[in-house]
């Protein structure tokens, strides 16, 4: 939802006197403790019965049911739903949602504040829910990721040989200026003017210009966000952008976060942290994430040389983004090998976008083939549980049989890269294997969290629609844990399948009409 949408429905829905009953039982609660009403009372309190209390309220008010669920669920309304169960159960770090009860108990609340909040705080649990696995200290990541980056061993040994010459090095035994009380300010602004250095080194080592840098602004909102969200430090792809832009999600590249101490870095949606004077890089995929080891950048200046250079000069295709669409012309475009004959696709617009992470992450595009655009095609990208049945060939084999109500086959195809399968455990992550991480047990080889953790939070039901994925069929005949058994979903906690893949699946159909909650009858939806 964009931000003049949200801001209308804000403020044309007022919340008014609809937090009376929660600030009254948050008065009741102090005065049952004998403390006083203040934001301080609250680590005193029963947080999650609050949470409850005003959950609850939340779901009555209006806006709740107009404002756009952040995550796959109609609403704010239904995905405040899904918390309110979470926070009933065992599992939900209860500081997630601090902020929200703090904002409602304000002496002066604010209606954006506590919406915007509301929102974070659902974001928070879906993103947590979402990702599933993530392994933890993965050997030869730095190799995986950076390993092709043209020149980049020659250039960092070199830059790095660099910043420890002259009187006054910046590299001796650790670096210089960094602050030894490691605060946050300081630590950004340090990280920030030594990767402007080392940006500036590197010029002279590579003949492309470099349209990256790295920027800190842990105090300004991100534009594009459906919460309000600021990085720590990130690269982005505007070269001129300075302590005062603001950027769009769109130009971030690689987002970082900085931790006051190492056990805190648990981080689910940074691709950077650093804890103290300690480096973490995380890759985040279809199959959940994974990261690579410590690193004490005072004690390894190479290594963040390295790092910092390798964000800095990694290729799109590398960061995440799918080479086989390609721009010309402002118009973006895809080419299949189609009967023979090589065919361009015109992407014209998205249609639907699967909102998550990990998962199967469904997109369709319309299209139409180049110099046709009378004629609509629909291009729809998944990724699929590699011993899954071919999509496509089931397809094609029902419009080849003349099966009605069923679009109309075109093509379909393993997406390929470099002439290899676009999958997860070769392709994006390079052969790591992920048993030899640090948090890897065996024993726990199940399906994903979130999969387990909503059988758990609703009295033993399974769900697989709180996280619209499908289970691997190595996975499907793993029993659940029963209901009164507490499941940690904690995102450095090894759970799914270990040997799990995930490939890329492309399918190309002739036909589309409308959602099936459109229909204006049954006899108009399945009518030929």
């Amino acid at each position: 939802m964009d931000d003049v949408l949200l801001s209308r429905i804000i403020r044309e829905n007022p919340i008014k006197n609809g937090l009376d009953t929660f600030r009254a039982s948050f008065s009741s609660a102090c005065e049952g403790a004998n403390v006083s009403c203040t934001l301080d009372a609250l680590e005193q309190l029963s947080q999650k019965d609050l949470a409850l209390d005003l959950l609850s309220t939340l779901q009555s008010l209006r806006a709740s049911r107009l404002l756009r669920s952040s995550g796959r669920g109609k609403n704010l309304f239904s995905e405040l739903s899904r918390l309110n169960s979470v926070v009933n159960s065992d599992d939900f770090n209860l500081d997630h949602i601090k902020p929200l009860l703090k904002s409602a108990i304000a002496d002066n609340p604010d209606d954006a504040q506590i919406w915007d909040q509301a929102y974070r705080a659902d974001v928070d649990r879906v993103l947590r829910d979402e990702l599933g696995s993530i392994y933890v200290g993965l050997p030869r990541f730095h190799e995986a990721f950076f390993g092709l980056v043209a020149g980049l061993k020659t250039a960092s040994e070199a830059i790095f040989k660099k910043c420890m010459e002259g009187s006054e090095p910046l590299f001796s035994n650790r670096w210089s200026g960094w602050p030894t009380d490691a605060n946050q300010d300081d630590v950004l602004s340090w990280f920030s003017e030594l990767s402007e250095k080392l940006a500036t080194f590197a010029e002279g080592y590579r003949s492309i210009s470099t349209r990256r840098r790295p920027l800190a602004q842990p105090n300004k909102p991100i534009r594009g966000s459906t919460a309000e969200r600021k990085l720590d430090v990130n690269f982005v792809d505007e070269p001129k952008a300075g302590k005062e832009s603001r950027c769009h999600w769109s130009q971030i590249l690689v987002p970082g976060e900085l931790k006051s101490n190492p056990t805190a870095d648990t981080s689910v949606k940074t691709w950077l942290s650093i804890s103290t004077s300690l480096m973490r890089i995380w890759e985040f995929d279809r199959l959940g994430g994974i990261t690579s080891e410590l690193f004490d950048i005072n004690k390894d200046g190479l290594q963040f040389v390295s790092t910092v250079l390798g964000f800095l000069w990694t290729s799109e295709e590398e960061l995440g983004f799918d080479p086989t669409i390609r721009t010309a012309n402002d118009k973006r475009f895809i080419d299949i090998e189609h009967d023979g004959l090589t065919e361009r696709l015109i992407i014209d617009e998205v249609m639907q976008r699967a909102r998550y992470i990990a998962g199967r992450a469904t997109t369709y595009w319309k299209a139409h083939r180049k110099g046709h655009p009378q004629t609509p095609l629909v291009i729809k990208d998944s990724w699929q549980y590699s011993e899954r049945d071919k999509e496509g060939e089931l397809l094609r084999e029902a419009t080849g049989q003349g099966v009605v109500n069923v679009a109309r086959y075109y093509y379909h195809e393993t997406v390929e890269v470099h002439g290899t399968d676009d999958d997860i455990r070769r392709s994006i992550r390079g052969g790591l294997d992920v048993t030899t991480t640090i948090n890897y047990r065996p024993e726990r080889s199940m399906p994903p969290p979130s999969i387990i953790a909503s059988g758990a939070s609703r009295g033993g039901r399974s769900n697989s629609r709180a996280t619209g994925k499908k289970q691997s069929s190595s996975q499907i005949n793993v029993p659940l844990p029963p209901s009164k058994r507490s499941y940690s979903a904690s995102p450095t906690k090894a759970s799914g399948d270990a040997l799990s893949n995930r490939v890329h699946r492309r399918i190309i159909i002739r036909d589309y009409g409308n959602s099936i909650y459109q229909a204006s009858s049954r006899s108009a939806l399945l009518s030929p």
